[in-house]
């Protein structure tokens, strides 16, 4: 089994709408939806959930206010100031503020805190028009979402494998953090999606840097390339330089847009230039994985 990750230095390059069309295009593959910060590939392929399951990470601590003496220790101590007060004089732990480091609940001489573990979201696996699909969804204002996009990965891998897919083809997060370490290592190939501006090229950079450093081979695409044409020109010679390969790109077209409004992929939306252009770079993007 191969796996394509679609990834951007930066969020909106289009990399969903892309990985979208990549999806209608394969055939025999499993979906990954790894961006669990803001996932909005389930927009476009409209998935039936078959199974939910929670993501369980971390913990978070509770005061129970029935033991609670409104000493005030924890909050004295409670580095993150987490922690605040009740009309009653009591305690209370601010959910969003709590960074889990369990201080509290050691320092409170009545042992009034639990520290119970903490749901911070859900993974779904799902049918699509497309395939099987394994996307997520994290909790407001929760962390951990590298340990999530590992769950999503290891979920969708498996599910290819049970149903001998050839191909798993993830929709990664953006930037260069924690949840991008997560969603490329071990990748057989990388599908870089910028666009012609100054921090689109910046960005791209940086996802190049952190390709090579994984000894990934790395695709790039530059949309909405007739914007700035000598840019695009200027984006594929630095992804030259940064050992990647210009796949090919893609002119600025409402029809992108409507075919979101639609949630349809681009190549199932319309015809014309710009869907010859996203086949053939899936056709690039086939010949490099083999």
């Amino acid at each position: 089994m191969k796996e394509i990750v679609v990834i951007s230095g930066k969020g909106g390059t289009g990399k969903t709408s892309i990985t979208g069309c990549f999806a209608a295009l394969a055939e025999n593959a499993v979906l990954a939806d790894c961006d669990v910060d803001a996932a909005d590939l389930h927009m476009l392929l409209a998935p039936e959930v078959i199974k939910t399951t929670d993501f369980i990470s971390g913990n978070e601590a509770i005061i129970r206010k029935d033991d609670c003496t409104g000493c005030g220790i924890c909050m004295a101590r409670c580095r993150f100031n987490a922690i605040e007060t009740t009309p009653e004089g009591k305690y209370r732990v601010d959910l969003y503020g709590c960074e889990g480091c369990m201080v509290c609940v050691e320092v409170c001489p009545v042992k009034a805190i639990d520290f119970s573990p903490n749901h911070c979201g859900e993974w779904y696996y799902s049918h699509t028009r497309f395939g099987p699909m394994v996307h997520a969804r994290l909790g407001i204002a929760q962390e951990n979402s590298g340990k999530l996009v590992s769950t999503v990965r290891r979920e969708a891998a498996a599910k290819a494998e049970e149903l001998k897919k050839d191909l798993l083809i993830v929709d990664g997060p953006p930037g260069i953090g924690c949840p991008v370490i997560a969603s490329i290592t071990g990748a057989s190939l990388l599908v870089v999606v910028t666009e012609p501006t100054i921090s689109g090229k910046h960005d791209m950079k940086r996802v190049l840097e952190l390709a090579k450093h994984f000894s990934i081979p790395a695709l790039v695409v530059v949309n909405k390339w007739d914007i700035n044409p000598e840019m695009s020109t200027e984006i594929e010679e630095e992804a030259v330089l940064g050992g990647a390969e210009p796949a090919g790109r893609i002119p600025y077209d409402r029809v992108f847009t409507d075919a979101q409004i639609n949630r349809r992929t681009l190549v199932e939306e319309t015809t014309g230039t710009v869907v010859e252009n996203v086949t053939a770079i899936w056709e690039k993007v086939c010949r490099k994985l083999k």
